[in-house]
């Protein structure tokens, strides 16, 4: 079994001072940080990036917080980069999604954004991958989502809970029944 690791939404827009930030967001930025320094041995590690050029209702100017939201994350702007504690992580690709509609999942993003750029599943698996880690923001919308995803491939999949930050974090005892239910491990990080 070869295990990757993939680092979801962990971006400026979504930490705090962001356009759209979760509290804990620069803590998780920090701790991935920190956890990926002590080399865990992943035989890979991804990211995943919201990419937003033109996401329809996505964006809303009176959101409700679970179908639309406040712009964030608009292609171009500081707000849409890996937070500046991952920016030395040598990702061996960044998936890019939500260009022109909403996109939770990383397995629904390509490198580069674009409809011709290489696929989060397909890429995992050239790259001899049938296990992964999944950690980032936010618990209950994007990570839980590249989670479900994750499963549904067929990899072996574990959400690292203790490098994560929640939109609703009162919701996250469901989002980890949800997750358990499509065989998707909920685990504390090994430090």
């Amino acid at each position: 079994m070869t295990r990757a690791l993939i680092v979801v939404d962990v971006q400026v827009d979504f930490c705090e001072g962001g356009a759209l930030g979760v509290d804990g967001g620069n803590a998780v930025a920090e701790q991935v940080a920190a956890f990926l320094a002590l080399q865990p041995g992943y035989a890979q590690v991804v990211a995943t990036r919201d990419h937003h050029i033109d996401p329809g209702p996505h964006f809303s100017d009176t959101p409700d917080f679970i179908d639309s939201w406040p712009p964030h994350c608009v292609v171009g702007t500081p707000g849409q980069e890996l937070h500046p504690d991952l920016r030395g992580v040598a990702f061996g690709a960044i998936f890019d999604k939500g260009s022109h509609e909403a996109a939770y999942s990383g397995f629904e993003g390509s490198v580069g954004g674009g409809a011709d750029g290489d696929r989060l599943a397909p890429w995992l698996r050239d790259h001899g991958i049938t296990e992964v880690d999944v950690v980032g923001i936010a618990t209950d919308f994007c990570v839980r989502a590249t989670a479900l995803d994750a499963a549904r491939e067929g990899f072996a999949t574990r959400v690292l809970g203790g490098l994560t930050a929640a939109v609703h974090p009162g919701g996250v005892p469901a989002v980890v029944e949800e997750l358990a239910a499509a065989d998707v491990e909920w685990v504390s990080p090994e430090r």
